[in-house]
Parts: structure tokens; sequence; C-alpha cells
């Protein structure tokens, strides 16, 4: 039988357009992946059956009746729990957040999920306000990896891309202030998409300000792409949110890559990577040669500025924190409350001095993509580490920016950035290629994307803990 829970949302929509199955079909298989895997790698903070199920039979008599609401509805969708939701508690990860309170709104991309007909099946893992590049909280404990529940899944969208990656829901959203899509995709073997800045509309508007984006969270990009069609767009609530885009992201999709300068650069000048995931890497950059790019090996000309994004991410865990006691923060993350406490320490000239910084890294990128379409590097420098632990053992340093050189630039120049796994090191460990584009260059990105995708078979991988059980194994 075909396992619905691992279908593509493309390929969902499509069997309930003939009639072949339904959405409370789907439903039930992503709620049976749920009851099959979560507990060993907990994705979720709130699972809602009753209401997934309810939502799926609307979507059912939609389509029976003719009546879609597009490629969206009836398919089983979780949410970050980080974005508000209406009905259900937004954590954060957090003890500091009452689950009582009355929970009224939506999100903007909450908000159209909804009205597209995505069935929602519950809240995802986030570490605590989404700060760091792990899944771990005190208030909800450690999100563990689909191939292998003793490592980590990446942050702070872990929760996320574990579901995906295990079918527990199609696809999902995510938020990505320094890499927090991309980071789990690469370690989990999914797609992940960190738009162009303000593409996704943001509100209430994020603590650490114009680097947090939110994303779409898939098993392809074709879904990828259409997720993004169904979240993106003006929404007046969000002050720097971008016009909405004209056509759609599936236009030119299927385009391919010939013809296109793509630099490629496999350390960005300053990193350094362990030797089986750089070779992935070269191979995929190969694959996109074969398929007509015109690659060049180029670094794009700028130093680490791990400083000033240092300045800006922890300035905002300070902000986060500011309301609450010092009776409050004795109960919360300590790395979380030592970012706090340092970017508490800045003053606002140090703040517009970080800033000055990421204006001239925008600038210099802005400038290398009129000579290259596209920059690949890799998404990640390494593969996923102990579950439970802010780095990898031995690591020189404990803070997530150390191991995660290759995403957070791109937070800061606000450019379109795409992980799409390239292939697994000889520990069956998934590796991820990261293709970066101009601002509101998001469909040449996913179109390159595509194209990589069409020529491997990597996005088809079944992660570990799903062979495990098809084949009634426990290890």
């Amino acid at each position: 039988m075909t396992d619905l829970s691992r279908m593509t949302a493309a390929d969902l929509v499509d069997g309930y357009r003939s009639g072949d199955f339904s959405p409370v079909e789907a439903t039930r298989a992503a709620l049976e992946a749920i009851r099959t895997y979560d507990e060993q790698v907990n994705a979720f903070v709130l699972v809602d059956d009753e209401g997934a199920l309810q939502s799926a039979r609307q979507a059912e008599q939609r389509w029976r009746a003719g009546q879609s609401r597009g490629p969206a509805d009836g398919v089983p969708t979780s949410i970050k729990d980080l974005f508000l939701t209406e009905g259900w508690p937004t954590l954060r990860g957090t003890r500091l957040i009452d689950a009582a309170d009355p929970w009224l709104q939506d999100a903007p991309a909450v908000a159209r999920l909804r009205q597209a007909g995505a069935v929602f099946l519950g809240k995802t893992t986030t570490p605590e306000f989404g700060w760091k590049g792990v899944t771990d909280s005190l208030r909800h404990g450690v999100t563990a990896n689909p191939w292998s529940e003793g490592l980590t899944s990446g942050g702070s969208s872990g929760g996320s891309a574990t579901a995906v990656g295990l079918g527990m829901g199609t696809w999902s959203l995510g938020t990505d202030g320094g890499g927090s899509v991309r980071i789990p995709a690469s370690f989990t073997g999914t797609v992940a998409i960190k738009p162009t800045y303000g593409r996704v509309p943001l509100w209430p508007a994020s603590p650490f300000g114009t680097l947090a984006h939110a994303g779409p969270m898939t098993r392809s990009v074709r879904d990828n792409a259409t997720l993004l069609n169904v979240i993106s767009g003006f929404d007046p609530r969000d002050w720097s949110a971008s016009a909405t885009a004209s056509g759609s992201f599936l236009d030119a999709l299927d385009d391919g890559v010939a013809g296109l300068k793509i630099a490629f650069s496999p350390t960005l000048g300053y990193g350094s990577n362990e030797p089986e995931v750089e070779a992935a890497v070269c191979a995929a950059v190969g694959v996109l040669a074969e398929a007509g790019a015109e690659v060049t090996e180029v670094d794009p000309g700028f130093d680490d500025p791990v400083e000033a994004f240092h300045v800006l991410w922890f300035a905002g865990a300070a902000k986060v924190l500011e309301r609450f006691s010092d009776a409050d923060l004795e109960g919360i993350d300590p790395g979380l409350l030592a970012a706090a406490q340092e970017g508490g320490t800045y003053s606002a000239c140090d703040y517009l001095e970080a800033t000055a910084v990421r204006m001239e890294l925008g600038s210099m990128m802005g400038e290398f993509h009129q000579t290259y379409d596209l920059l690949l590097t890799p998404t990640m420098p390494i593969t996923a580490f102990r579950a439970g632990q802010d780095a990898p053992d031995g690591w020189p340093s404990r803070l997530w920016t150390s191991w995660t050189p290759y995403t957070y630039p791109f937070n800061m120049t606000q450019q379109p950035a795409l992980s799409v796994p390239c292939g697994f090191t000889d520990a069956g460990l998934p590796v991820g290629l990261q293709v970066v584009g101009p601002r509101h260059g998001d469909a040449l990105v996913l179109r390159a994307g595509r194209a990589y995708e069409q020529r491997t078979s990597w996005a088809q991988a079944v992660p570990t803990l799903i062979a495990r059980h098809l084949s009634g194994t426990s290890r």
C-alpha cells in the first residue's frame, strides 16, 4: 500500500483530485506516524487529533464537491511553536509563558494556511524563544533526529524538520534567524528555504529584529515552492513586509540551470568542513555543472561577520528577557541567559556599528550577484552530533554560531537561501547543499534546487527510524 504519510503535497493533492484517497486518510496516516515515532524524537509539543480530523473531513467535502481551496487544501501541516495559532497555546519552548492565556489570533502565515484549507496537526518543538541552533528546552526536553534518536535534529526549527522527515505531517512552518530552518534541514535530509526578508510576513515582530525570517520546511523542492506561494505576500501588520509578488514560485521551477553563472565557495573563505561533507557538496556542484550551469569556484570576499551577528543576536536575547524578573529567569536555559546578559552590555553605538557591518555585507553580496546568479556552499560544515548538547563533543566553543558559519551571514544580508539534501556520510548521516541567491531571487534559488533534486535521489532516502520500524527491529 502507498504510505500517505511519506507522499508529497503535490501527490496528495493529485490523489484528492482523482478520488484515489482523501484528506481524512492522509491525516490519519500522519497522526499514526506521530503515534509511532514521536515518543522517540519529541518533535511535537501539542497534537490535536480531533481538530485535525475535523479539518480533514471539511477538506474532503470540498474536494468531493469540486470546491477545493487549492494546493494546500487537506494537506497535513505542523507549525513551529513560535507562531501564534488561534485556539492553541504558543509557549515558545519556555516556562515563562502561561498556557492558560487566551490564544485568539493567528500569525499571518498561519492565517494563510488556515484559509487555504491546510489540516493543522499540532505545534512543533523549539529551543527557548528559538535562540539557538539545536532543539532542546527545559520545558519540553530534547528533540532527536530521524536518522538516529541519539543525534540532534539541529534547530531552532528542529521539531518541524524531524516531523517532516518522519512523515508526521507533509510539511511545516518554521522560522530562521541565523540558520534555523536550514540547519535542521541539513541534519535531517529535508528541504527548507529562508526566503528573502519580508517575503513571508511576520507578526508579532521578532525580538531578534530583521534577522528573523519565516520559511517552509518540506521533503521536496516543489512542495517548498508551493508552500512559499501560500504563506508569502503583503500583510499590513508587518511593517517591513514586501509587496505581494506577481506570479508563482512554480512558474519557472523546472527551467533548469543551463546558462546560469554559479559561484561555488566551499568555505566562504573562512570556514572548515568535515571531509565527507565537502566531498558530498563538491559532487553536488558537479551535478549542476553537468546540467549546464557555468560554475566557478570563488569566495564572495568577506570575512566572518560573526562578531557583528553576535551583537545583533545577543541584543535580541536581552530584549526577549527584559520583561521578566530575576526570579523568573532562574528557570531558563543558561545559555540564553548568558546571551541576554552579554546583549545587555551593548550600547546603541555597538548595535549601530554591527548594523553597519551588516549593510556593508549586504552591499558586497549585491555586487557579487551582478556577476554570479547564485552562490553554492555547504549548508553545514558538519553532520548531526549528539542530542541534548549545544555543540559537538570536543568543539572549541559552546556557541551555536561556532559550528554554523555558512548560515547566519545570509540572515544579515536578508538573501534567500535554500538547503537541499545532497548525500550521506559513511555513517549514514545527511549532508546539505546551500543555494543562495540575490535578494528577491527566491524563484531562481528554488529553480536551482529543483534542478539538482531532479537529477538525484537523496530526497527519497528513508530515514533510519522509519526503516527500522518497517523491518520490525528496535535498533
